[in-house]
Formats: structure tokens, C-alpha cells, sequence
């Protein structure tokens, strides 16, 4: 399937999906993360719940990474330049709804694309070989083409792979696992 039908696709399932179905799903994802051997890195970036898209419920990750005492990142788009920037989430960080309710940073220690280690990507669908599609402004493509190659890059996702996305751009950054309730695929 294309980028555009799988991403109508996806949405129209998220869309079905209930509270305690998106929390239940949330906290099995998470788990499925502590199988991972990652956790020695020190610079990890996630993404905070849109919870009008029925995203993934990224506050169990949080606590994880708080409770082994990482340095977490969270991000601030700008629409005009299709770029991020990184902030250090601390105790004193204040997070703000933007214009397309996405959860960001005011301000704060900015960090780095190059510092970040591990980076937990949102998504709307997945294939077998590591393409994703996101909502489709390309800002994580731009972002993830500024980290290191070395950068581990993991999509989180509430459904199983698609067998094989159709119009997959040469800038599209694949990612190097994919964490589902059920299951990790590695790439």
C-alpha cells in the first residue's frame, strides 16, 4: 500500500481504538522496551502524547527512563523550518499544547541532535524492513538525519507491520527496531 491509503488506514484505527485499549497497549509496549538491551546509553529522546491522535501513551516510558536515571529529551517543532529543537526535560520544565496540540517545552537546556543516543519515534504505521509513516511534515526524518548514525531509532506502534510500504523516499530514515504489544521487530 502507499504512504497516503496507509496512513488514512492507520488513522481510521487508531481512531477505533478505546482509552483502556490505548493504555493497555501503552503499558505492554513498555515492557516490551525493557527486553531491549538499550538501556546504557545516557541521551534519550521521546516524543509526548497527542492524546487527540490517540497516541501511544508515552508516560510509562517516561517513568522508566526517570527511574534509571536518564537524561530525557523532548522536542518543540517549528512548522515554518520543519525542524526540531531538543530540550532537557527537568522538574522545572513547563509544557505547553502548541497550535496542533502537540506537548512541548517553553524553553529549557537545549540539547544537541548529535548528543541524542536513543530516540523513541511516533508513527502511524510500519513495514518489515523499517520504514514508517508519520503524519507526514517529515520533521523525525530531518531530525534523525542530524543524529549520529550509531543513533538507535525505535518506532512504537500499537499494530503489527505491513508487509512492504510503496513510495519510500531515498531521506526516509529507517528505523533499527519497532516495538508493538505483542512483539520487537529488529532491522
Amino acid at each position: 500500500m502507499n504512504k497516503s491509503d496507509l496512513r488514512l488506514l492507520y488513522r481510521k484505527k487508531r481512531a477505533d481504538l478505546s482509552i483502556e485499549d490505548i493504555e493497555t497497549k501503552s503499558l505492554d509496549i513498555s515492557n516490551q522496551l525493557l527486553k531491549l538491551d538499550i538501556w546504557d546509553h545516557s541521551f534519550y529522546h521521546i516524543f509526548l502524547t497527542i492524546s487527540e491522535q490517540k497516541e501511544i501513551n508515552t508516560d510509562y516510558i517516561l517513568n522508566i527512563l526517570s527511574g534509571k536515571d536518564k537524561n530525557i529529551i523532548i522536542s518543540k517543532s517549528n512548522f515554518k523550518t520543519g525542524k526540531m529543537t531538543h530540550f532537557l526535560l527537568t522538574d522545572n520544565t513547563v509544557i505547553k499544547k502548541n497550535d496542533y496540540n502537540i506537548p512541548e517545552p517553553v524553553d529549557g537546556i537545549e540539547i544537541p541532535s548529535e548528543k541524542i543516543e536513543v530516540v523513541f519515534v511516533p508513527l502511524l504505521a510500519f513495514d518489515k524492513v523499517g520504514h514508517r509513516i508519520g503524519y507526514g511534515k517529515g520533521f523525525y526524518d530531518l531530525f534523525l538525519s542530524e543524529c549520529k548514525p550509531e543513533t538507535i531509532k525505535i518506532g512504537l506502534s500499537f499494530f503489527e507491520a505491513e508487509e512492504k510500504i510503496e513510495g519510500v523516499f531515498d531521506s526516509d530514515i529507517a528505523l533499527d527496531y519497532c516495538v508493538t504489544p505483542a512483539k520487537i521487530y529488529r532491522f
